[in-house]
């Protein structure tokens, strides 16, 4: 995990739309994006290009046009941004985390139980 840079929210923004793509332009991403940012053309160009070198996007030119695709797996990165937010909030104690979340949120009955059903299989 450690190869995986850090990831701005508003490039979480732009990988999420090339995640659910696979593959995409600049311009399908800014119309993506059109809809739930205000950005101007050139601000998710910017953010294309810091991904690019950060390693974290490939592209080819392709008719005229730049095509994106992702080098890492979502996955990989919301594991990655996942440590990097419990080492950063919490020190590293997952146990201070959950008492936090747990302690905070509204849970429902089912969502209890399943909760002890998964602490439970851990203490097998």
């Amino acid at each position: 995990m450690k190869g995986i840079p850090q990831i701005s929210d508003a490039e979480w923004k732009v990988m999420k739309v090339i995640w659910t793509k696979s593959r995409c332009t600049a311009n399908e991403v800014i119309q993506e994006l059109s809809s739930c940012t205000k950005w101007k053309p050139k601000t998710v160009k910017t953010l294309l290009s810091r991904l690019v070198k950060k390693g974290v996007l490939g592209y080819e030119e392709c008719h005229r046009a730049y095509v994106y695709y992702p080098l890492i797996d979502e996955e990989e990165c919301i594991k990655e941004e996942n440590r990097s937010f419990l080492e950063r909030v919490y020190n590293g104690s997952l146990n201070m985390m959950l008492v936090t979340f747990i302690k905070e949120a509204r849970l429902t009955d089912k969502e209890i139980d399943e909760l002890k059903r998964i602490l439970d299989e851990k203490k097998e």
